[in-house]
Formats: structure tokens, C-alpha cells, sequence
């Protein structure tokens, strides 16, 4: 009865604020509530609400305590769940060994960034890295679907910031290895030179290791026989393939993983490095219809990468370009590219003898590895196709001698191989800290007596752009042999060229790279200690 009652109350009181003109509410009594404390109120249990729901799914609360949580939240707020991020970010600090205002700050910015004014539809986070296997599937459906126990998000976490890190830095290799019993170092190849980023306890390392090997396809339970594996991640709109390894040593077991180049694609002969002569040089190799061009040099010297700048300046519309490699490392349109994969047998020398029978007009062998292999490449040299190919040693000479050693026929040798270019990779000098060097009087005496402007020479500082290295990206060094006539006739008749290449030989190619890095030196490009660090 009394709602019946209060509705002519209601009427009249509408009545009235309707003919009390634009600002009735100064008209009539006060309100018996402040409005400001009502809207805090609101905002208040709003938020009690919202909280429930974070502590409901986050991984920070155990399951047994989630009824208990859901109580004290409703009662306290945003403070039960502020003082489990303070305790949560204090873990991984001492963990880690990153400085805990860092953490709560890198955190912070991820909470606003993903608070919960979303539009219709997720706002996918175009920084977060998704480490996907060869079949597409994620790391933590991979781990969480696993027999095992299931890792925290925390360890995932840690993983995908690995991962992360070693993108932004532009590295080329990740090293994961036990430093002792109790600490596992990570260390990250940036330019050519390794360097320490992290420092992790054994058991939060045999667990980051254990999500790598799960993703890689690895059998985790196995941490002493050798394995090979391969993931790849995802960032926004960029894909990069990763190949990992893994050993059993001293005091656990060691991870390295390479970081494929995936720019290398898009490489030029013009963005090589290379000088004017060099060029046409290889230019010149490039345009023959057959021959073999075989860059030769240590791990990590580039040859891959100068490899692909040659196959982008041959013109793969109208020649059929076929690559063999292990592993493919970057996509080169209208080329066919296979990988390498003993374990279905299909290796260098069997791919190679299938791809004669599919009309190639330009041929590309990741690398020679055993005599078969380089057998059928010079062959193929030798029958009219353009080969293009990579060995592991130091120079000119070695590569010669060690084709050689393999037991290559001499006569084949001198009749396929047109072309032999050696290569390094020096870094490059920060152009934001670099400052003129000072050299001691000896050698700007030395320098001053062969005619070298030696004003032009920088040193390294470090700042900010280059982490404190002084150094940012490389360049490459070339010393290109052409196999000439009188050369070819040595190579098939003097049995003593070999002798000959081991001594003389040598110490010529070694020369030649001298005088390719001293010229980079002279031009402010490096330093004399990077010359001496790379060349001897």
C-alpha cells in the first residue's frame, strides 16, 4: 500500500520541478546524501567487483585460498591484490637481478596498457612474442598438454622475454649454460662478441630450458644425448626462425639457440661492403652461365648472408634458381628452396643429384660438407649451371687444400671452381661516441712511413645507442681469388701446390684481409682493435 500511496507524492513532485524553470533543484529542499560520496561508493564496490574477478584468474593466488581471496578482496579492494604484486615483482627481482623500480614500472605500463576498456573484440598487443613449434602451436598449450607438471606462467613468461631480449639486441646466437650448481649464465652474441644479459638460479633455468626444448620438439626428459630442434616466433606482423641445440656438460645441460637472419633476403651485393674492383669482380662471376663461386670462412663470418646478396642481383624470372640448405633461412621469391633433413634422409648429396633432373639453371649448396656432396657441385659446374656454395676454414688457401683433403679429383677441382672469395665481419664504430684515436708514436711513425693518413683513425667509446660497446652492426671484409688459367694448371698438375698453399698461401690470404680491414680503419669505419680481434 504505501508504494501506491507514494506515487501522487511522486506526481506532484514532478509536477513541480517541471514549472520551477531551469534550475529547480535550488528551489526545493536539500538532498538527504552528498552526491560525490554516492559516485565513490559506486566506484568502490565497481572495483571490489573488478578485483574479485582479477584474483578469480590470476595464477598469484593458490587454488585452495581463491573462496578466502574472493572475501578479503570484496572487503579490502585493490589492496590484497597491490600487495601480492609487491610480493610477486620482489621474487622476480631477486631472481632476475633486475632492479625492482624497473620491474614495477615495466609492469605497471602492462596493466595500463591491457586494462579493461576494450572495445568489442581482443586488442592483440603488437610487442608480445608468441614462440610457436614447426606446427604452428603455442608454448604454453604445448607445455600445459604435457604429461609432466605444468609450469607456472611466470617461467613462460621469462621465456618469451629471452626470446624478446635477444630480437631487440639483434642477436645472432642465445647461450644458455651452467656457470656452476647453483647459477645458470644467459649470454647473447650481439655483433660477433658474446655478452652476459642475465644470471638465473638452476631451478628457474632447467625450467626456461625444459619450455625451449617442449617448443623445439625435443624430448625433455633426455638432458645428455645431443639434440637438434627448431621453433619460431611471432611478433605482430614478423616471423623469425630459430635453431636450437642441446648438450649435456658439467653441472647441467646447455642450450644454444641461433637466431636465423631473416633480412638476409632482402641483402644486396651493395650492401655488402664490398669495393669497387670486388664488385665487378663478383659481378662478373654472377653473369657467367656456369663455374662454382665458393665463399669460404669461420662460423658467423657472413657467408650465408653474402650468399643470398649474390642470388638477388641473378634475375630468378627468367633462370631457374633451386637453393639446398640447412636450414632455409630466409624465403627468396620464385626460387625453390629445400631443407636439409637427415632424419628423412635427405641430405646434401641425394638433393642435389634429384635437383640436376629439374632443369637448374643457377644452384645454390648451403654448405659443403663431405666429398660427395662437393663432388656433384663441381660436376654440376662443370655441365653448364651456375653453383653457389659456402665451406667452413679460414681462407683462400685452406679452402683449396681442404676440398683437397677430401679427396677431391684435381682435375675436377681446376676445372669447376671459377671463383673464391674469403670473408670476416668487423664492427662497425658508433657514429654517436666515436672519437679519434690516440695512437702511440711508434706506430703513427710506422703508419707515417707506408703512407697511411692515420688522422682518420677512430677508437671506440660507448654510450647509450651502442650499450656501452662503442660498437653498432658490421661490415664485411672480402679477399676474392679468380681462378685463373695458369692457376688452374697448378691446381691440376703440381702435386706440390699443396704444401704450397699451407705456408705461402696462407699467410697471403691472411695479408689480403689485413689490407681490406686496415682500408675500413683508415676510412673511420672500425678500429685497429677490431682489426686486430678479427684478423690476428
Amino acid at each position: 500500500m504505501q508504494i501506491f500511496e507514494f506515487i501522487p507524492c511522486f506526481h506532484s513532485v514532478s509536477s513541480y520541478l517541471l514549472s520551477a524553470g531551469p534550475n529547480p533543484v535550488s528551489s526545493i529542499w536539500p538532498l538527504p546524501f552528498n552526491p560525490v560520496k554516492l559516485v565513490l561508493l559506486i566506484v568502490w564496490v565497481y572495483l571490489c567487483l573488478y578485483f574479485v574477478q582479477l584474483v578469480h584468474l590470476s595464477p598469484l593466488v593458490p587454488k585452495k585460498y581463491k573462496s578466502i581471496a574472493y572475501i578479503i578482496t570484496l572487503v579490502t579492494g585493490p589492496l590484497l591484490l597491490l600487495t601480492l604484486f609487491l610480493i610477486d615483482t620482489a621474487k622476480k627481482s631477486s631472481v632476475t637481478g633486475e632492479s625492482i623500480f624497473l620491474l614495477i614500472k615495466q609492469q605497471v605500463g602492462n596493466i595500463i596498457a591491457n586494462i579493461h576498456f576494450r572495445r568489442p573484440g581482443p586488442i592483440e598487443d603488437e610487442s608480445a612474442i608468441k614462440l610457436l613449434d614447426s606446427s604452428g602451436n603455442e608454448l604454453k598449450e604445448i607445455y600445459g598438454h604435457g604429461g609432466g607438471k605444468r609450469q607456472d606462467s611466470h617461467t613462460l613468461d621469462l621465456t618469451e622475454r629471452i626470446i624478446a631480449d635477444a630480437l631487440d639486441l639483434r642477436a645472432s646466437d642465445i647461450l644458455i649454460d651452467p656457470k656452476d650448481e647453483s647459477m645458470y649464465t644467459i649470454r647473447l652474441r650481439i655483433d660477433g662478441v658474446l655478452r652476459i644479459v642475465r644470471k638465473l638460479d638452476t631451478e628457474t633455468s632447467k625450467a626456461v630450458v625444459n619450455s625451449i626444448k617442449a617448443v623445439s620438439g625435443m624430448d625433455i626428459s633426455e638432458k645428455r644425448r645431443p639434440q637438434d630442434g627448431a621453433f619460431i616466433a611471432k611478433r605482430a606482423d614478423t616471423i623469425t626462425s630459430f635453431r636450437v641445440a642441446s648438450a649435456g656438460v658439467v653441472n647441467g645441460e646447455k642450450l644454444s639457440i641461433r637466431v636465423l637472419n631473416q633480412n638476409a633476403g632482402m641483402f644486396k651485393l651493395s650492401d655488402v661492403g664490398l669495393t669497387n674492383q670486388q664488385y665487378s669482380i663478383i659481378k662478373s662471376a654472377i653473369n657467367k652461365p656456369s663455374g662454382m663461386i665458393l665463399v669460404c670462412g669461420p662460423t658467423g663470418s657472413g657467408k650465408t648472408t653474402t650468399m643470398y646478396a649474390m642470388l638477388n642481383h641473378i634475375d630468378r624470372f627468367t633462370r631457374n634458381v633451386i637453393t639446398v640448405e640447412d636450414p632455409i633461412e630466409a624465403v627468396l621469391p620464385q626460387a625453390s628452396q629445400i631443407e636439409i633433413n637427415p632424419k628423412a634422409d635427405i641430405t646434401f648429396a641425394k638433393t642435389l643429384r634429384s635437383i640436376l633432373r629439374q632443369d637448374p639453371d643457377v644452384i645454390c649448396v648451403g654448405e659443403i660438407r663431405d666429398e660427395e656432396t662437393a663432388e656433384i657441385a663441381l660436376r654440376a659446374a662443370q655441365t653448364g649451371h651456375l653453383v653457389l656454395a659456402t665451406i667452413h676454414c679460414n681462407s683462400n688457401a685452406t679452402a683449396l687444400v681442404r676440398l683437397l683433403d677430401l679427396g677431391v679429383s684435381p682435375l675436377l677441382l681446376s676445372s669447376g671452381l671459377s671463383l673464391l672469395a674469403s670473408q670476416r665481419l668487423l664492427r662497425r664504430l658508433c657514429e654517436h661516441c666515436k672519437r679519434p684515436a690516440q695512437l702511440p708514436q711508434a706506430l703513427i711513425r710506422d703508419l707515417q712511413s707506408k703512407g697511411i693518413n692515420y688522422k682518420n683513425i677512430y677508437e671506440a667509446v660507448g654510450c647509450k645507442y651502442c650499450a656501452g660497446t662503442g660498437y653498432r652492426e658490421r661490415i664485411a671484409i672480402l679477399d676474392p681469388l679468380v681462378i685463373t688459367d695458369q692457376l688452374r694448371v697448378d691446381i691440376a698438375k703440381n702435386q706440390a701446390l699443396i704444401a704450397e698453399l699451407r705456408t705461402e698461401g696462407i699467410r697471403k690470404d691472411i695479408s689480403n684481409l689485413k689490407r681490406e680491414a686496415l682500408r675500413k680503419v683508415i676510412s673511420g669505419i672500425t678500429s685497429l682493435q677490431e682489426l686486430k680481434r678479427v684478423i690476428g
